[in-house]
């Protein structure tokens, strides 16, 4: 599939301050993001990486309007969408912010065929708009669902039904693409299918993409990446560089491999040497 310049909305730039995520679970209130701050310049591609249970995930719903914040702000665009109603929630994410959620069958009408899906987001975009963006079948044909695209999405497999999620998220050329976990469940073509299609819209709209994966090779094919623990930023990379990030407490999150070797607890010496500072472990 060829690009060409890019010809949608252009990418929205996305900011959150001190941003935070509560929910209740039982006789308990946990804590799910904890004073994230993060901006993402339009047109950038950024991977949020992380364990399970880090809060990526719970980001990625909060940044589409699905979820709302406990405190802190957040802006797509010009928009401050925490204080935005589920009318103009919706029309966000109709015409200019594409969201795949985990578990496909989630993000599409099972009634209906992946042609129709596609023309159905299809659907909220003004005529002007239409005539930018990729057509059904040559969406679907870019991620080889072309043989699939008239067979109803009950009898796709569960991988074709992601890559059929995903065709739904793009088909607007959004100006934001927030998409959890895209790439789980494919094999490496489906993979590499997947994040050709990203690579396309990003090419021909200007879109601003954020994925959440486990997968690091996906977080090296976007760029960026941020990498969150324990509800909080604590790690960027960008061109093979990783910076740890310091929080406004003054919190530092360590390297993967320290906090194995220095469990919470562990008592360090910060030490200044010359514009440079070093980490010691406290000798017991």
């Amino acid at each position: 599939m060829t690009t060409q310049a890019a010809s949608g909305p252009g990418g929205l730039a996305v900011r959150c301050e001190e941003l935070v995520h509560i929910y209740r679970t039982g006789d308990l209130d946990v804590v799910a993001v904890r004073g994230v701050d993060l901006v993402v310049e339009p047109g950038e591609r950024v991977a949020l990486l992380g364990p399970s249970g880090s809060g990526k995930s719970t980001l990625l719903a909060m940044l589409g309007g699905l979820l709302p914040p406990s405190a802190g702000r957040v802006w797509v665009g010009d928009d401050e969408i925490g204080g935005m109603n589920e009318r103009a929630l919706l029309r966000l994410r109709a015409q200019r912010v594409g969201v795949v959620l985990q578990g496909a069958a989630r993000n599409l009408l099972q009634y209906a065929t992946p042609a129709d899906n596609v023309r159905f987001a299809h659907r909220s975009l003004p005529r002007s708009r239409r005539r930018a963006v990729l057509p059904p079948l040559e969406l679907l044909d870019a991620l080889g669902l072309g043989p699939v695209a008239n067979h109803p999405v009950p009898s796709l497999s569960g991988g074709e039904q992601q890559r059929v999620a995903l065709a739904v998220a793009v088909a607007n050329g959004p100006g934001l693409l927030l998409a959890d976990e895209p790439t789980s469940q494919l094999d490496h073509h489906g993979r590499d299918a997947v994040l050709d299609l990203i690579d396309t819209v990003h090419d021909r709209f200007g879109t601003t993409v954020v994925v959440v994966t486990h997968d690091p090779e996906v977080g090296g094919r976007l760029g960026r990446t941020v990498t969150m623990r324990y509800g909080r930023v604590g790690q960027e990379g960008r061109s093979g560089e990783q910076f740890a990030v310091v929080g406004k407490d003054g919190s530092v999150h360590l390297p993967d491999e320290l906090v194995v070797e220095w469990p919470p607890g562990t008592e360090v010496v910060v030490e200044r040497d010359g514009d440079a500072l070093r980490l010691l472990r406290r000798p017991r």
